[in-house]
């Protein structure tokens, strides 16, 4: 199983507004090998938010088919349209992907 996390920072008091959208696409559950997105806000910087949106796919090839897919290409399309109204007002100061390996869990 591997893990997508896309780093984000984001303006002060904007984590926990932005958050909700990230499950809001019901189309990701269709997916073969999708598991789930778990969204982390910390809130302990001064002068911005930090969200990680962290996806659980079963494999890399599995998570790039999504990436590469039209139901990928329709949610951020949607995404940039409302950006380029307000571009310089988007609360996204920036973000990272990362794709790992899940090699230790420990469960309840």
């Amino acid at each position: 199983m591997i893990t997508v996390t896309n780093r984000f920072l984001v303006k002060k008091g904007f984590a926990h507004k932005m958050a909700p959208l990230f499950i809001s696409d019901k189309n990701l559950l269709n997916w073969e090998g999708f598991n789930k997105v778990e969204v982390n806000v910390c809130s302990e910087p001064e002068d911005h938010d930090e969200m990680n949106v962290m996806m659980f796919w079963d494999t890399v090839e599995q998570f790039k088919a999504w990436r590469e897919s039209d139901d990928f290409k329709n949610l951020h399309r949607r995404e940039e349209i409302g950006n380029k109204e307000n571009n310089e007002s988007s609360p996204i100061m920036g973000n990272r992907v990362v794709i790992s390996e899940i090699a230790a869990t420990l469960v309840k």
